[in-house]
């Protein structure tokens, strides 16, 4: 008998891939409205909850594909190809395109100096930690883990963290640890030294994407997901208060990935779950919908399609010292808005040229599943 679908879960989904790609292509020439920047440390923006929303989406896939039935020996295989297949195509994204120019002559771009850890290789951890409980553990087997990953987190950045600054951006245990394993030349250069997709953060993720995993199990449990909507609604609401209240002392922070982040993020994503059944269950499809069901269709695919598009585009040169990305930005939206409307109108642009590769891939049918 086939899964029912919830067309709240699809929209869900392709939502938080039209926002990624919103908030990862500001145009150049300005900068983009502050909500649409990630805290610089602690503290919480709109895009914040773009990612956290991704991985819950990823949870929520998995309530609908590991209910089939499936041998213990061909799930461990699926698992691992697929995690070492989205861990890879992250790491070769950073690589790509792979050559260039130096001294009027084509070489390969070095691997010495290539990011290990990142976007894609966080989910590809995320999924493959989660799936392994999933499969092994009974609900009420997660909701222990989820707080065991919580806590735990928690007492190993207060355990083995700098004294003085246990939780800070150079002194946190976490940067300690992916020095030692990964090594500087393969972190993110950009944020003072520190890798914001790290190896001990991917933890805490992790319940993200178990939150995303029960409640689909929740819904599909229903015969009415608009029953549902009190309890989304009063557990989003208990979640959030738990990160206020926790926040005093393990301060809300993406980038570390607190565990009050991680409640904050999760009790947001139930709520607005909520109010896309209230929105949506039981009514007809419509132009809206079917909008970011085309993201939701491909999330993987047009996500990094979307990164490579940026990349492609500037390393094409306008002018001397000036990209093609950048010129659209700063000659063609900053002519239309000054300032940053005109940043976020290009996302915008940039995220609708993604669409439409999706829409392609849709009316022909191509679905790409790893």
């Amino acid at each position: 008998m086939p899964q029912p679908r919830f067309l709240s879960l699809d929209v869900f989904r392709g939502l938080t891939v039209c926002l990624m790609i919103i908030v990862n292509t500001p145009g150049a020439g300005s900068d983009p409205y502050p909500w649409l920047e990630h805290a610089a440390w602690f503290g919480f923006t709109v895009t914040d909850l773009v990612f956290p929303s991704f991985l819950f989406a990823v949870g929520a896939a998995m309530a609908f594909a590991f209910s089939r039935p499936i041998d213990n020996r061909t799930f461990l295989l699926k698992v691992a190809k697929r995690t070492a297949l989205i861990f890879l195509l992250g790491v070769l994204l950073y690589w790509y395109p792979f050559v260039q120019k130096v001294g009027g002559a084509w070489s390969l771009i070095p691997v010495g100096g290539l990011r290990i850890m990142g976007v894609l290789q966080r989910i590809a951890l995320c999924y493959a930690l989660a799936s392994l409980a999933v499969r092994y553990l009974p609900p009420r087997g997660l909701l222990v883990l989820s707080a065991v990953l919580l806590l735990g987190y928690w007492a190993v950045l207060l355990a083995f963290g700098d004294p003085a600054a246990p939780l800070s951006k150079l002194g946190n245990v976490g940067g300690r640890l992916d020095l030692l394993v990964i090594g500087q030349a393969h972190l993110y250069r950009w944020d003072g030294g520190f890798d914001p997709e790290g190896l001990l953060g991917t933890l805490p993720a992790v319940v993200n994407v178990l939150a995303g995993y029960m409640a689909a199990r929740f819904l599909r449990q229903q015969s009415d997901p608009r029953a549902s909507l009190f309890r989304l609604v009063l557990a989003g609401g208990v979640l959030v208060i738990a990160a206020l209240a926790w926040s005093p002392v393990f301060p809300i922070g993406k980038k570390l990935w607190t565990s009050s982040f991680v409640l904050l993020t999760v009790g947001l994503d139930l709520m607005i779950l909520a109010a896309l059944i209230a929105l949506l269950e039981g009514r007809k499809s419509n132009a809206a919908v079917a909008f970011f069901q085309v993201f939701g269709l491909n999330p993987l695919a047009l996500y990094l399609f979307s990164e490579l598009f940026v990349v492609t585009l500037q390393r094409i040169e306008v002018r001397p010292g000036v990209d093609l990305f950048s010129w659209m930005g700063e000659a063609v939206f900053q002519a239309i808005a000054p300032g940053p409307f005109g940043s976020l109108l290009f996302a915008i642009a940039y995220m609708l040229a993604c669409w439409l590769l999706g829409y392609a891939m849709k009316r022909r049918g191509v679905i790409i599943k790893l």
